[in-house]
């Protein structure tokens, strides 16, 4: 998902005292007289932002619905650990496809979603209408499939087709609620989809297990609907919507600057590896001895260090540290933690610690997508592009992240072995992607002098 320091960095607000001069991007000033010019000139009775009763009711439904909504995808490593015992589907090389299905979606969706809810600001509460419903209703159905395909279906592709559409209208709402407080807000957003991931591994585990996935599907369904039907009313923006788009044109010249090619394929070959981690260390763990109760345990250690691996690095390359020193150090850091720890884990203290540092410097890198935007281009319609593209491109290495394992995975194991035989190839083939993420930005400095300056970076 985008994190809060991406969020934050599209409208970042900077203040000049009289004893400390800040340099403001110019497309942050440009963005900041408009909205000032809006408010002032044709909306003159809006509610206050970054505080009032509207604006923390916002925050705190955008809370809930992140925790839940959030919560139910990060947490399939337990559903796929418990449906690969069942006699029906134990074996199937579709069971990691449910998982990988409903998550990509929200990225690969991201572009759309997020360019619908900005050019049609009247219709953001009815994508959440029918996002919402479209979600549980999507948990209900997979409670009633006796096949893999079912599944797919129903807790894949209709999940995900239905939080794609609710999500970013809601981070649209923020946007408009919160300003000076906007790190704030989005950093409250952002925890939650990883303090529902600290518990949530841990009751999905209970109820599958005592009652079974249908009883667990319809479950989380209703405490879905509870949860967050009482505060829908909430979800609101601040600004009326206009009757017509004001979205300004974007500007492509982008796609001309080497550098832009260079994160796009630095994000997409880190993302082939990233996400095998969260869908297998439940397996992992169960494959050399330890109960299902330890694998959902990593899983929230895992949620626990995203979170904050994500505000530590978004806060470094808010305060100017390079981008590029941000995401090789990620990556390099990924790859030798799951070449040793992850590839030579025999004990739960070995795997928790793997899932301290991967989920520290491994998620760490998604937080870059906007500081790597900023750095291609200072226009604000490009910034936004740029991001799109680089979700879009971390959701295509989440959908193949299934069938890639397939292949990787060995029908045996042998507990003495590297990766216990089994996830040898697929410990192997994560590290590598890693260390091929960041070898590509290490290449754009061993590039001619002539194509760096085509990024407008002086050398």
């Amino acid at each position: 998902m985008p994190s809060s320091i991406e969020l934050q960095n599209w409208n970042q607000v900077t203040t000049q005292s009289q004893t400390e001069l800040v340099s403001v991007p110019s497309y942050i000033q440009h963005e900041r007289n408009s909205t000032q010019a809006r408010e002032t000139t044709t909306i003159p009775h809006l509610k206050r932002t970054d505080g009032g009763l509207a604006a923390w009711g916002l925050l705190a439904a955008a809370f809930v619905f992140e925790a839940c909504f959030w919560g139910f995808p990060i947490s399939y490593g337990v559903f796929q650990n418990y449906y690969s015992t069942l006699p029906a589907f134990a074996g199937s090389s579709k069971i990691a496809l449910i998982g990988t299905i409903a998550q990509g979606f929200c990225y690969l969706g991201a572009p759309l979603s997020t360019a619908i809810a900005k050019r049609f600001p009247k219709f953001q509460r009815l994508q959440i209408w029918i996002g919402w419903p479209l979600c549980i209703l999507s948990l209900v159905a997979g409670s009633f499939a006796e096949t893999l395909n079912g599944l797919i279906a129903t807790q894949g592709v209709m999940y995900g087709l239905g939080f794609v559409m609710l999500t970013y209208p809601i981070y649209s709402f923020v946007d408009e609620w919160f300003v000076v407080r906007k790190g704030m807000a989005f950093g409250i957003v952002s925890a939650a989809s990883g303090f529902a991931g600290m518990f949530v591994p841990f009751i999905v585990e209970v109820l599958l297990h005592k009652y079974g996935y249908k009883t667990t599907l319809r479950a989380i369904a209703i405490a879905m609907a509870v949860l967050t039907a009482p505060l829908i009313p909430f979800l609101k923006g601040r600004l009326p919507p206009a009757d017509q788009s004001t979205r300004t044109k974007t500007n492509w010249g982008f796609v001309k600057k080497p550098l832009f090619w260079i994160y796009g394929a630095s994000t997409l070959i880190q993302n082939f590896g990233f996400f095998f981690p969260a869908l297998y260390l439940p397996l992992y763990a169960t494959a050399i001895g330890l109960s299902a109760t330890k694998g959902a345990l990593i899983l929230a250690v895992m949620a626990g260090a995203q979170v904050l691996g994500q505000f530590s690095f978004g806060y470094l390359s808010d305060k100017r540290v390079s981008v590029n020193t941000l995401a090789i150090t990620s990556s390099v850091i990924s790859t030798f933690t799951t070449f040793v720890l992850w590839g030579m884990a025999k004990s739960l203290a070995m795997l928790v610690a793997f899932a301290i540092m991967y989920g520290f410097f491994g998620y760490g890198f998604s937080t870059m997508r906007v500081a790597m935007a900023r750095k291609v281009s200072d226009d604000p319609s490009a910034v936004v592009a740029i991001f799109s593209i680089l979700v879009f491109l971390q959701g295509i290495g989440n959908i193949l992240a299934g069938p890639i394992s397939t292949a990787l995975l060995s029908q045996r194991t042998r507990l003495g072995a590297y990766g216990i035989l089994k996830y040898q190839f697929l410990v192997v083939f994560t590290g590598i992607c890693m260390a091929i993420s960041a070898l590509t930005i290490v290449s754009w400095y061993l590039r001619p002098r002539k194509t760096k300056l085509l990024d407008g970076i002086k050398v």
